[in-house]
């Protein structure tokens, strides 16, 4: 059997080809779950002049792979334990990462081209698998080019995969592996152009879990014991939520059902007909496993439960129910698990999703590369004053749309000069100036960047404050803002409050140019919601008019002068030792 490449999958081979032809540095191809990654990978190790090896992190995507390459007439080898073969001196190889790693002198002869998928796996740790593979690769031909695929480029533990996007943003920084994404296809297209099942979503806000208590690790994920303990305190939910799956499935010819922990789905295949369902975990035997999901495929049973393990390579076309029983930290991951069931199969006409975590991702929504925060975040468009760069951050908007808070901290956008050299905006959204020379840092940076100074650790600085007799510090749960004229022109009077009452105040006038700039240095940009776009204000009164756009600090530093206080330093951002305010509610 010939395949014909779609048209979106030869762009990404184009993209590949004009890439390598122009730069020798790893590159990375986006395309989401179901987009055939397989016949692009195929294509391109038919394209190449050298020899390929190709690598996948289970046996049934190495398998997969290799069946897609022989599809357009042609042979290749397999070196995979799994697959029970072990064959390494083709043109084109397909390989196990474990199998290959272990048997690296199997692969002494030049291989011109890596191609790694799902490469997201891919660890910063020199001693892992992938790592060895690569160095060892390197070292018999240091022209040797990396090309990797994946439909999760953002992962919460590790940030982003590459560092360049091709539509002129940055990502990640110069430590991530890949430099380039040189091609990505959003789920929408794949959908909207008939390439994917349409998902039809069912929020369950009646019968669902209610994970909002729970805190993220310092990695972005949540912690199998902080889910056991949460679904423990909401056992009784847990039937309520299989039979209504069920009901559902009664018309439905697959199910596939995503638990938080081992532990949760155990209770959830107990609750299943016997029969008709089965448990995958990653303690699962292998052999068993394979048997298990070759019976799935074949449909002898109708509910498959499983713990993110079957999130990447598993192909069942004919799911088409995706219950959802656990918090997902990331979009990207959310599309993974929503993917299993998009796959296009005769007579299927949509895939039901049912949502019993409250999961406030939205499915074609981009990944924004930074946790989401609160629930009614979004992502929002913010335009870079700078250099015109259309960033994506999490931010707010009202119900038509209207920007009224975004998150972003640096512009995204990048230059390349005429030597492929390239830097990213310097444009600051947000930031903290340095006491000695004033160049703009991030938040949370500890030394500047321009002259290396060491910048003032918020925590110190309160710290110190509080041991002073003649300072106060408040820890800010609100602001009023109040104006006026007198002799010397308009002025605004801005009061800072704390959760038991006490307050203190700052005085700007806005007579003058000189005046009114200052009030735009020191007020309006550390204040705003919506930094990078101007507030637009002739009179104080049209500050007052648009108090919903500014923020309050999180603390306020002030001394006595005289027989008053004076407001000396005010923190934003803060994420330190010391409590924030319980916000003030009007």
């Amino acid at each position: 059997m010939i395949f014909t490449l779609r048209p979106y999958q030869q762009e990404a081979v184009d993209a590949t080809l004009n890439h390598f032809r122009r730069h020798k540095t790893p590159a990375v191809i986006v395309l989401p779950t179901g987009a055939g990654k397989s016949l692009v990978i195929a294509e391109l190790a038919r394209l190449a002049r050298g020899r390929v090896l190709v690598l996948a992190h289970v046996k049934e995507l190495v398998a997969q792979n290799h069946a897609k390459y022989q599809a357009l007439g042609l042979e290749a080898d397999i070196f995979a334990a799994g697959l029970k073969r072990k064959e390494s001196h083709g043109k084109v190889v397909f390989g196990s990462v474990q199998s290959v790693a272990r048997n690296l002198d199997a692969f002494q002869g030049e291989f011109s081209l890596l191609i790694v998928d799902e490469c997201h796996r891919i660890g910063d740790d020199e001693e892992s698998q992938y790592q060895q593979i690569l160095t060892h690769l390197t070292k018999v031909n240091p022209r040797l080019r990396l090309l990797g695929l994946t439909a999760t480029p953002f992962r919460l533990d590790k940030g982003w995969i590459y560092q360049f996007h091709y539509h002129g943003m940055v990502r990640g920084d110069e430590k991530a592996l890949f430099r380039d994404c040189i091609y990505e296809l959003p789920l929408r297209y794949m959908i909207k152009h008939g390439y994917l099942t349409p998902p039809e979503r069912l929020d369950m806000p009646v019968v669902q879990y209610d994970f909002s208590r729970l805190q993220a690790q310092s990695n972005g994920l949540f912690s199998e014991a902080d889910l056991n303990r949460e679904l423990k305190k909401q056992q009784r939910i847990t039937p309520h939520i299989i039979s209504q799956i069920m009901e559902f499935a009664a018309t439905r010819k697959g199910v596939m059902i995503f638990a938080a922990t081992v532990e949760h789905a155990k209770e959830i295949v107990g609750l299943l007909p016997a029969e008709d369902a089965a448990l995958i975990t990653g303690d699962t035997p292998g052999a068993e496993r394979d048997v298990l999901i070759e019976d799935f495929k074949a449909q002898r049973f109708r509910y498959l439960v499983n713990v993110a393990v079957l999130t990447t390579g598993f192909d069942a076309p004919h799911v088409d129910l995706i219950a959802i029983l656990r918090p997902t930290e990331s979009v990207s991951l959310y599309q993974q698990i929503v993917g299993r069931g998009l796959r296009l199969a005769p007579g299927k006409t949509d895939c039901l999703i049912l949502d019993y975590a409250g999961n406030p991702h939205d499915l074609y929504a981009p990944e924004v590369g930074t946790p989401k925060g609160k629930s009614d975040n979004v992502p929002v468009q913010v335009f870079c004053p700078a250099c015109g760069f259309a960033n994506t951050f999490w931010g707010k908007t009202t119900a038509d749309g209207t920007l009224i808070e975004h998150f972003g901290r640096r512009c995204q956008g990048w230059f390349e000069d005429d030597d492929g050299h390239r830097e990213q905006c310097d444009f600051r959204f947000r930031f903290k100036n340095c006491p000695q020379c004033n160049a703009e840092n991030d938040i949370a940076a500890r030394r500047c960047r321009e002259c290396d100074t060491i910048l003032v650790d918020p925590d110190d600085m309160l710290k110190a404050a509080l041991r002073l007799k003649d300072a106060l510090v408040l820890r800010c749960s609100g602001m009023s803002l109040q104006h006026g004229h007198d002799e010397k022109g308009e002025w605004l009077k801005i009061t800072y409050y704390d959760e038991d009452g006490a307050d203190v105040s700052e005085r700007f006038r806005l007579q003058t140019p000189a005046q009114r700039t200052a009030f735009e240095q020191l007020f309006i940009r550390p204040h705003t919601r919506t930094p990078g776009i101007p507030l637009r204000w002739i009179t104080a009164a049209d500050i007052l008019a648009q108090q919903a756009l500014l923020r309050h600090p999180d603390f306020v530093v002030a001394r006595m002068k005289g027989q008053y206080w004076q407001v000396r330093e005010k923190v934003f951002d803060y994420e330190g030792r010391f409590r924030r305010a319980h916000e003030l509610r009007g």
